[in-house]
């Protein structure tokens, strides 16, 4: 078996083209007050950050992309996105 590397792991939530998103409406409508004028398309989301200790990235992005779609994201409504970075092996500490 593989010795196990460690993995930073960036979960991206965002609602889905054609979703209604009061929060990012609500956030653009405001933008005007700051003096911001030129800023448009405004869409809100979430990110969730976490590490995974597994044999390859390979298989770290497929743990995320499992957490991220039966967890993070509700399916119907949202797309998520997963970024993973190499940390090093295993155990050697959190950059977190």
């Amino acid at each position: 078996m593989a010795s196990a590397e460690q993995f930073s792991v960036l979960v991206e939530v965002r609602l889905r083209q054609g979703i209604a998103d009061p929060q990012g409406a609500t956030i653009e409508r405001a933008l005007p007050a700051l003096g911001l004028t030129g800023v448009t398309g405004m869409r809100a989301g979430k990110a969730f950050r976490f590490e995974i200790a597994a044999p390859s990235e390979g298989e770290a992005r497929a743990q995320a992309t499992v957490v991220a779609d039966r967890l993070l994201a509700n399916p119907v409504i949202e797309e998520s996105s997963v970024t993973v970075t190499p940390l090093g092996p295993a155990g050697a500490g959190s950059a977190a």
